[in-house]
């Protein structure tokens, strides 16, 4: 049960609106996540202006593999089915592409060893070890991509955490719960 208000056009506060517009424009419609997530015109606009940055790290891909490891991990369902349906979609990644990268693996040697990083980094909150560093970079992933992934760890994490306490109503097709795949 959704613990907080999607706030409708006319309540959405004066700072939030036209990063809120932007996306509505952008995306076509108004995720319930980010009509949730309007209420606070900081944290909004933070994780917007995060999100637009990292848009440009690695490609989209190894991105939504990411979001899909990393919202697993921490049992964001709202988040999987965004990623699921982005992957999907845009990504054009297949049905099977999108449990493997839940899973933290990928098909593609260079992007499984970037997810397998990003599992580990939110597994273990950030403590990996020297091997972990040394496979990522040894895949062919510099100190600034892996500077990225763990970026985008915390970018997805925020998102996850958002949606595991406020519990927006969701927008997107059902995917499997987390942890029955």
């Amino acid at each position: 049960m959704t613990r907080t208000a999607t706030l409708s056009p006319d309540k959405v506060p004066a700072d939030s609106k036209p990063t809120l517009d932007a996306f509505t424009k952008n995306i076509g419609f108004t995720p319930n996540m980010m009509a949730a997530f309007a209420h606070s015109p900081i944290a909004f606009n933070a994780w917007a202006t995060l999100l637009g940055s990292l848009s440009k790290a690695l490609d989209v891909k190894t991105r939504d593999s990411i979001g899909l490891a990393v919202s697993e991990v921490n049992g964001c369902n709202y988040c999987l089915t965004v990623h699921s349906f982005t992957a999907e979609h845009m990504a054009k990644m297949s049905a099977e592409d999108i449990i493997l990268a839940r899973k933290g693996h990928a098909t593609d040697p260079k992007r499984d060893a970037a997810v397998q990083f990003a599992r580990k980094v939110v597994e273990n909150r950030g403590h990996v070890t020297d091997a972990d560093l040394e496979a990522v970079t040894a895949a062919g992933y510099t100190h600034a991509n892996a500077m990225e992934i763990v970026a985008l760890v915390a970018m997805y994490s925020l998102t996850n955490f958002f949606n595991n306490v406020f519990d927006p109503e969701k927008d997107f097709p059902a995917v499997a719960p987390a942890g029955s795949i």
